[in-house]
């Protein structure tokens, strides 16, 4: 016999079967279906007496989804990656951008005139 493996695989010897008898009974179900709008619908099993969120993040797509089919929720708004620089722009203007520059400026030429090392 080529391979002269068991038939069952993976398993050890005198394992039965795993069930009910030997897990417990398993609790009440409920299945709620979820509506995202790509218009995939998905169903979600949760416990009856757990408590059914409103949304559910679409598995097929990651995008919100509820329970009403006919308002899906909208896709969230993505924001623009912003540089540091831009968040600055937003909190100054250019006039004082220019001022804070000639007052640093005005600082390190101070420096090099008492003869402070600056690297």
């Amino acid at each position: 016999m080529a391979g002269g493996g068991s038939a069952i695989r993976g398993s050890r010897v005198g394992a039965g079967p795993m069930g009910e008898a030997e897990r417990g009974d398993t609790a009440p179900r409920q299945r709620v279906v979820y509506f995202c709008s790509q218009r995939h619908q998905s169903e979600i099993t949760f416990a009856v007496e757990a408590t059914v969120p409103e949304s559910w993040d679409c598995p097929r797509c990651g995008l919100p989804a509820s329970l009403d089919s006919d308002n899906p929720p909208p896709p969230p708004k993505i924001e623009p990656y912003k540089t540091h620089l831009a968040y600055v722009k937003e909190r100054r203007s250019d006039k004082e951008a220019a001022e804070i520059l000639e007052e640093a400026l005005k600082s390190l030429r101070d420096r090099r005139k008492r003869g402070e090392i600056i690297f």
